[in-house]
This record gives structure tokens, C-alpha cells and sequence, in this order.
């Protein structure tokens, strides 16, 4: 067999999860990201699969190549460079609106130079599944050549490695209307290189997919559907025990709501005897709902489990707000003992939080913010702007009803106000955003959540990091945490197109006196709460500490608290 015959045996794959820009027009990387994408993760196995498998043929070998761009310098060119002449593919995958203009600039250029590339994720399957038509931006990617895919890959994505290798991609692969099961299906893996450009050095899988609730700002429930879809606990096992073998023991269970995961129980027995008859040193976070406390001994068990940290759809503490949005599952009488279960196992708290609902003012919300301070065992709070995502209920509604939706869709990122509010300016809304997140990380609550941290055995230090982690991310990098990293990496020629490369002489100075400056600020604080931690740990009356939101309640005595006028307080203003 000649060189020549050898280099059409092989097909080049490469699996690319794009970020997207900041309000500078820098593409948000860092050299050690916060969280990892699962969808690379399934993508990447199921491309292991396929290879496994031969599906382009015997002769053929599949080159797999996975990069996440949030810790990753992607580009284009080169990439083209190494994938050459023979045939290959370009899969920008999981992308979601924000990051679809990014997706596009580094397709167009693919795309130049004769790669095919094909983009899938939440943007392109929720507009196609609640939109009446393919959207403009979605028609210019076809006629741009590249190829659209809306649904799940399992099952699907060997057919479109052969249209690739064939040289034939079709322009739109649409599934919505056809969920694949997930029992049994290849399991989501990365190789340890990849996920040690994590901070934490986590990896994710989903146990499960689907969300029974009807929440109107959500995009899951029309993207992944609202019948839950699960992974076996053997299969669950067997991702666990795959990324053990590479040295990998902290995972991101990424099910919406793991709550309403079937087999969640099943899957908690099989991880409480790993870890307590094969004393395996297993983490886990998860995400649930307000009610999982109901579920009988699930927060137990997750304890057990190890779950150390749990992410929780709080929204708001409105009643009128939760009914608005079809959020009835929330309970709000119901929080605090809810919250006092989890701090009871230990478990590390987080609950988001939703900025724009129709009655909210600049005073309710920051009236809201001191009440969850004084009155819920939340560690970590995480606001976010009311957002109608693409393949939202409530984006769909604005779309029939011609409402504005800013038509920049790198501000789809839950930061950034999208639409109209009933009450308060864009500005207002913008302001009112940052406000919320500087009211909660305030110096003096920082200190509130370590003495809770003591109190309720969690671990000081772990809490010390994560507030030190949120309160920068917020103040010195003015970006979401859940975006954020260690040491921001920006590149002049990364830019967004349509603004202007900056001279470097300009961008070089400023971006390392920016660096040294966070860097300053981030030793100032683990400085201060390095100090108060230790002072806490000589404190002998430390883990007596109490306040109002570790103290229990009887449900007959919610009208006692503060947050039982919040209803009829915002019905007034």
C-alpha cells in the first residue's frame, strides 16, 4: 500500500466546544477552566465507539481529537493545516446561543479552506423545535455549507461520520422528534489530559435526560424532553470506574434534575457501596428541585453517596414570580427544610436565582437578597437575568408575539438583558443584575457562610476557596462564575470580527497590568479569609455558631419569618 492510499485510509474527527466573547470581544478562555462540557464528553464517546467499531470500514482509521475552547487556544487555520486534503470533520458541539456567533467564526473559516463542519447543541435543537421556522442565522450556516444537527447523537452519529467520509453531509440532521434511549448507550469519556485543564480536575457525565416540569423559561424540557431517559447503575458504574483507571474521582452528574431521575435510587446504592465496602474515594454535584427532600431518604443518600455539592433551581422567593414562570414545584414555605437537610449531610449548597421576573424592582430584589442572607443555608448564590433562551416557552411566546429580543446572540448568556422589562429600564434591569451579586458576596456574608460552614461540619477551607472563587470572578473579572477560571488568557487576533484588532501596544501592557492587578486583589483575599479561617479553627465555640437560617422551624411557624411577606410586599410596591 503506497503513502498516498494510507493517507486516504484515515479520517480526521475533531470535537470542538466553543466558548463565546466577552463585552471586550475576547473569547472567555482561560488556562485552567471551572466547568467541563458533557456534551464533548458523550460526543467523545460515542466517536470511541464508533471507531471501535469500524463504521467507515476496516481500512479506515478514525484520528478523534477533543478541545474545549473555554481552556483551549483553537485555531482555525491550523486546524485546517493538520486535517489537510483527506476527508475529515469539524464538529463544533454543544453550543448554545451565546456561543453560536463564536461557532460561526470559527466555522467560516473551515469552511474556506474546504473542511466540512457540522454545529450542534441547545441553539440549533431549540430553535427547531419551538420556532415555526429555521431562523436566519441557522439558514446562513447551510449556505455557508455547514451542516446543522438538532437532537441527540446516540444512535445518529456514525451516519453522519459516513456522509462526512463520503464527502456528503446533509444540511440539516433533525431528530427532535425521535429521543434515543440511553440505556446502554456508550458512555460519555475524556481523556485525562483534557479534563485536567479543569480546575477542580472534574469530569461530567448524565446519569439521565429530561425534566417532568414545565418551567417556561427552561430550554431542557423542549430540547431533552420531559420523560426521564437514564443510564442503568451498571452503566453508571462503569463510566465511574473508567475514570478511575485514568486517576479522575471528582464528577459533575449534569442531569437537569437528578431528582427526577427514575433510578436515582439504584444509582445511589451502587456509588454508597463503592464507597463504603471499596472505600473508594469518591465526589460528586449534583443538580435537583426544591422538593427533593420529599423523595424519602434521597438526601440521605446522597450524603452517603458523596455528593458534596448540590446545585438548587431556587428562582425566587415570590410565590407570584414561581406561578408566573409555571415553577408551581416550588415551595417556598418548604426551603428552609429542605436547605437544613443538605447542610445536614454536609453538602455544599449553591441555588440559582432569576433577576427580571415581570414584578421585580431594583428594591424587592435587593430586599430578597438580605432575607436569603438572614434566612436560607445557602452557601453560594447565583443570579441570573430572566433570559428567553432560544428553545424556551417564553422566547417562543415573544418570537409569535413580534416583542424586541436583542438580536446579538452572544448575549444570550443569562447575563446580559435580552428584552424589555415591565418596570425597569434595560440599564436599570443591567444594574440591577451586578447589584444582586455584589449584595450577597458581600465581605461581611462571606464570613457569615464560613461560621455556617463550621457549624454544620462542612469544610472551611473548600467553602473559603468557592467564596474567594465567586466573589472575583464577580468583582475583579465582572464575568459568572460558572464562566470563570484561573488566569484569563486573551488573544490580540482573537477579537470578535466585528470589532477592530487592537494595536499591540496598546493590548499588551494592558492585559498584563490587568493580570497583575486581579492577581493582587486574589491575594488580598485568601490573605483575609486565610486569617479569619484560621481564626475560626482556634475558635472553640465555632461549631456552636447559629443564626436564623441554621436554626429549624415548624411549618406552622413560616409566618414568623420574613420571607412570608415577600409575596405581599412585592403585590404593593
Amino acid at each position: 500500500m503506497t503513502a498516498a492510499t494510507r493517507a486516504r485510509q484515515r479520517f480526521s474527527l475533531v470535537l470542538i466546544k466553543p466558548s463565546h466573547y466577552d463585552d471586550d470581544g475576547y473569547v472567555i478562555q482561560w488556562l485552567r477552566s471551572a466547568i467541563p462540557s458533557n456534551t464533548l464528553a458523550v460526543l467523545y464517546g460515542l466517536a470511541l465507539d464508533c471507531k471501535e467499531r469500524r463504521v467507515l470500514g476496516d481500512d479506515v482509521e478514525i484520528v478523534i481529537s477533543a478541545f474545549d475552547e473555554c481552556n483551549t487556544h483553537i485555531r482555525p487555520e491550523r486546524l485546517a493545516r493538520q486535517i489537510g486534503t483527506g476527508p475529515g470533520l469539524v464538529a463544533l458541539v454543544g453550543v448554545q446561543s451565546n456561543q453560536y456567533p463564536r461557532a460561526m467564526d470559527i466555522a467560516r473559516p473551515l469552511r474556506a479552506a474546504g473542511v466540512q463542519v457540522c454545529i450542534g447543541g441547545f441553539h440549533v435543537s431549540g430553535c427547531l423545535s419551538m420556532l415555526p421556522e429555521v431562523p436566519a442565522e441557522l439558514k446562513q450556516a447551510m449556505d455557508l455549507g455547514i451542516s446543522l444537527f438538532a437532537g441527540e447523537a446516540e444512535g445518529r452519529f456514525e451516519q453522519v461520520l459516513r456522509d462526512a467520509w463520503q464527502g456528503a453531509l446533509k444540511p440539516l440532521y433533525n431528530y427532535m422528534a425521535d429521543l434515543p434511549s440511553l440505556d446502554g448507550a456508550p458512555m460519555p469519556i475524556l481523556p485525562a489530559t483534557r479534563i485536567k485543564r479543569t480546575g477542580g480536575k472534574i469530569t461530567t457525565f448524565d446519569a439521565g435526560r429530561g425534566c417532568p416540569f414545565q418551567c417556561s423559561f427552561c430550554t431542557i424540557i423542549n430540547v431533552q424532553g420531559r420523560k426521564s431517559r437514564r443510564r442503568s447503575a451498571d452503566d453508571v458504574e462503569q463510566i465511574i470506574r473508567r475514570n478511575l483507571a485514568q486517576g479522575i474521582n471528582r464528577f459533575f452528574i449534569t442531569d437537569d434534575n437528578f431528582a427526577r431521575n427514575l433510578d436515582w435510587e439504584s444509582i445511589f446504592d451502587r456509588l454508597i457501596a463503592m464507597r463504603e465496602q471499596e472505600k473508594l474515594n469518591l465526589k460528586f454535584v449534583i443538580q435537583v428541585d426544591t422538593m427533593c427532600h420529599r423523595l424519602p431518604k434521597f438526601i440521605e443518600k446522597a450524603g452517603r453517596a458523596g455528593v458534596a455539592r448540590v446545585f438548587i433551581g431556587l428562582e425566587s422567593i415570590n410565590p407570584e414570580s414561581l406561578l408566573g414562570a409555571r415553577k408551581k414545584q416550588n415551595k417556598v414555605a418548604e426551603d428552609r427544610k429542605m436547605l437544613l437537610e443538605w447542610k445536614r449531610v454536609g453538602a455544599t449548597v449553591f441555588a440559582g436565582y432569576i433577576v427580571g421576573f415581570p414584578n421585580d424592582t431594583p428594591e424587592s430584589i435587593l430586599r430578597d437578597i438580605g432575607i436569603i442572607q438572614r434566612e436560607l443555608a445557602i452557601d453560594l448564590l447565583e443570579p441570573h437575568c430572566l433570559t428567553p433562551l432560544p428553545g424556551s416557552e417564553d422566547h417562543q411566546k415573544l418570537h409569535k408575539a413580534g416583542a424586541y429580543l436583542d438580536p446579538d446572540l452572544n448575549k444570550y448568556d443569562l447575563e446580559h438583558v435580552t428584552t424589555p422589562h415591565a418596570t425597569m429600564s434595560a440599564e436599570q434591569w443591567q444594574k440591577l443584575y451586578h447589584d444582586t451579586w455584589t449584595s450577597f458576596y458581600s465581605l461581611e456574608h462571606i464570613e457569615t457562610v464560613m461560621r455556617r460552614a463550621v457549624a454544620t461540619n462542612s469544610q472551611p477551607g473548600n467553602m473559603a476557596f468557592l467564596l474567594i472563587w465567586y466573589y472575583s470572578c464577580v468583582t475583579l473579572e465582572k464575568i459568572d462564575p460558572l464562566e470563570g477560571g484561573y488566569l484569563r488568557r486573551k488573544y490580540r487576533k482573537d477579537r470578535r470580527p466585528t470589532l477592530p484588532v487592537e494595536s499591540p501596544f496598546v493590548f499588551y501592557p494592558r492585559y498584563v497590568a490587568d493580570l497583575l492587578y486581579k492577581h493582587f486583589k486574589l491575594a488580598q483575599l485568601i490573605w483575609r479569609y486565610g486569617r479569619f479561617r484560621r481564626q475560626l479553627k482556634q475558635d472553640p465555640d465555632a461549631r456552636y455558631y447559629t443564626d436564623a437560617a441554621l436554626t429549624p422551624f415548624e411549618e406552622d411557624e413560616f409566618d414568623s419569618l420574613e420571607m412570608s411577606t415577600v409575596g405581599a410586599a412585592k403585590s404593593e410596591v
